[in-house]
């Protein structure tokens, strides 16, 4: 056999089952863990492999799952599995989507978010010296799984546990189901799987022994057990989330990231963080953030969707949210809130505000209490403040708005218009004093007080 480095892959994610030990009416394989759906970890582990067609079998909530499989990529074809009777007969739902596809087929699962890219694309490589190549791992407990049954270094056939002898069982070598093989091989050795074993499903992993009987060679790539980790629980769910949280917290310490308080830090699948940037405690990272070099995340914060550039300094108590981009050296400090906005080299937006919908210039200044008010109810508006601006406390900017370059507003103003450059806004009503009304106004407050009795 030949390389297959560079053999058409197409990837089938099985995504059909319905999870009942979840207790849950969202589909199991659309539990998130660190922040994205299950079945997308196994389709972004795949990608490794470049393949040319993607598939997701769908059962159980096809529609939900469908749903997020295509907001990933529309490109991914969708097979529905109408009744849950097998790995195999999962398999064989993808037969349309793969007519005249003669390269190799990846199987993965969409409850196994672990697998590492290397270890795919080890059983690729070993494609070279087998017809049919399984992922399989050593268990300390090999409890249920299905054991290997190998010969001379090859893979004989697998024995699911409930089929199993008792010196079968003795096996501690285990099965993860994960497998590849050509298209065509795969398809025809699918169409002969029975269901003649103690559950009456049709097995993907007979498959082995169909090909052995054919006189086709089957083997064997082996990885840690932790990497096979299948979620069929809530518990199981929680030690998964934990086991990812421990491995990205000690791989961001060794790329050169201080986590002040590591345990409390809750990172995304794909957050990336700059070496020598600082992270405090009480960080939580959601789906779609880069942090460059330098960068500081102070205590208590929330990130999602965002991109923090070197220099910058985010914190205490802020949250940044989709399609916020901040420059370098820029401050987004207590109590503030970022929303698809864009802040310049050099901005401040020190404390106690919400910025939405804008883009604030360089150096700008962004005092406290400030609101770009960016409803009207039914549409989104953008509100522009322009270099080296600065926004006095409380002020409202009415979107759609601009305060121009070097402008300044007065605290408190409701700022309806735009604001040329180097201009100052005032927009509030003027103040008025009334000699002694206060202190009357209690008198008479308290005296009603008195009169019921309180």
């Amino acid at each position: 056999m030949t390389s297959h480095s560079s053999t058409p892959l197409a990837l089938i994610v099985l995504a059909a089952g319905q999870g009942t030990r979840m207790n849950s009416d969202l589909p199991k394989v659309l539990h998130r863990l660190a922040g994205v759906e299950l079945v997308l970890h196994a389709l972004r582990a795949g990608a490794v492999l470049d393949p040319a067609l993607r598939v997701v079998v769908a059962g159980h909530g096809a529609e939900a799952v469908s749903a997020v499989v295509q907001a990933e990529d529309p490109d991914i074809a969708i097979a529905i599995q109408p009744e849950r009777r097998g790995t195999a007969d999962a398999v064989a739902r993808c037969a349309d989507a793969l007519e005249g596809f003669a390269g190799d087929v990846l199987v993965l699962y969409g409850d196994t978010p672990f697998v590492r890219p290397e270890t795919l694309e080890a059983m690729r490589a070993a494609r070279s010296q087998h017809d049919i190549v399984l992922l399989g791992f050593r268990a300390a407990d090999p409890g249920r799984y299905g054991r290997l049954v190998l010969r001379d270094g090859r893979l004989e056939r697998i024995v699911e546990f409930k089929d199993a002898t008792e010196a079968e069982r003795a096996i501690d070598l285990c099965n993860s189901g994960v497998l590849i093989a050509d298209a065509p091989t795969l398809l025809r050795l699918i169409s002969r799987v029975g269901c003649d074993n103690a559950a009456g499903e049709f097995y993907l992993t007979d498959v082995i022994g169909l090909a052995r009987r054919d006189g086709l060679s089957a083997g064997a790539v082996f990885c840690e057990e932790a990497e096979t980790l299948g979620i069929n629980s809530r518990a199981e769910l929680a030690a998964a989330e934990a086991a990812f949280q421990a491995r990205r917290r000690a791989e961001a310490a060794e790329d050169g990231v201080t986590l002040v308080g590591p345990e409390t830090v809750f990172f995304a699948q794909d957050t990336h963080i700059g070496r020598d940037a600082v992270v405090g405690p009480h960080v939580v990272f959601g789906p779609g953030v880069t942090v460059e070099t330098g960068a500081e995340i102070l205590a208590f914060c929330h990130l999602e969707g965002c991109h923090v550039s070197r220099g910058a300094r985010v914190g205490p108590f802020a949250r940044l949210r989709p399609g916020t981009e901040l420059a370098e050296d820029t401050r987004v400090g207590n109590f503030v809130e970022i929303k698809n906005a864009i802040l310049d080299e050099g901005a401040k937006v020190n404390h106690l505000s919400y910025i939405g919908d804008a883009h604030v210039g360089e150096a700008a200044n962004i005092g406290a209490g400030t609101v770009t008010c960016n409803y009207d109810g039914v549409s989104k508006h953008r509100t522009e403040i322009g270099a080296r601006a600065f926004i006095g406390s409380d002020t409202m900017l009415v979107a759609p708005v601009r305060v121009g370059a070097e402008a300044m507003t007065g605290s408190g103003s409701v700022i309806s218009q735009d604001v040329p450059d180097g201009a100052l806004a005032l927009a509030r009503a003027p103040q008025v004093n009334r000699a002694g009304l206060a202190r009357r106004l209690m008198e008479r407050l308290r005296a009603a007080r008195a009169k019921r009795g309180r």
